[in-house]
């Protein structure tokens, strides 16, 4: 009896996997929101409309989002690196939290928090679009400097 039970539940896992789809990422740079350096791959939805989406962005060593927030929640999954992610309205490395891969990380909507990468680092940001950055000093924000 528990190997037909076992079966039908490998049977429905298979159907489930085999509509699945795969997704390969395709790299970009990321929006002018970011600083110069990152790399962006859209993996589902798309970030600028409303609606659940998911992103991965490619961090080179040191890289560094100034303090910001969103006015939705925020999902982090680190898929390789190492991805420090600090709280408040002051960048400081020593005193955020360092995610080793596979780790996750949820930001509440409009918490004030900066990332950092330390080594090359690809981090996975899912959420509920349109994704929205401000910073929390605007002088911060690359995409206003000239």
């Amino acid at each position: 009896m528990r190997s037909i039970h076992l079966l039908a539940i490998l049977s429905v896992t298979a159907i489930r996997v085999a509509g699945a789809q795969a997704v390969e990422p395709t790299w970009g740079p990321a929006p002018a929101i970011f600083p110069a350096g990152a790399k962006m791959a859209v993996m589902q939805g798309d970030p600028s409309k409303a609606g659940l989406f998911t992103v991965r962005l490619d961090l080179p060593n040191g890289y560094s989002v100034a303090p910001h927030f969103h006015p939705t929640d925020e999902y982090l999954t680190v898929i390789k690196g190492t991805f420090l992610l600090g709280m408040g309205d002051k960048l400081a490395a020593k005193q955020a939290t360092a995610l080793a891969t596979g780790r996750f990380a949820t930001v509440a909507a409009t918490m004030h928090h900066y990332a950092i990468a330390k080594g090359r680092t690809i981090v996975q940001v899912n959420g509920m679009g349109p994704f929205v950055l401000t910073y929390v000093n605007a002088a911060d924000d690359p995409s206003r400097k000239p």
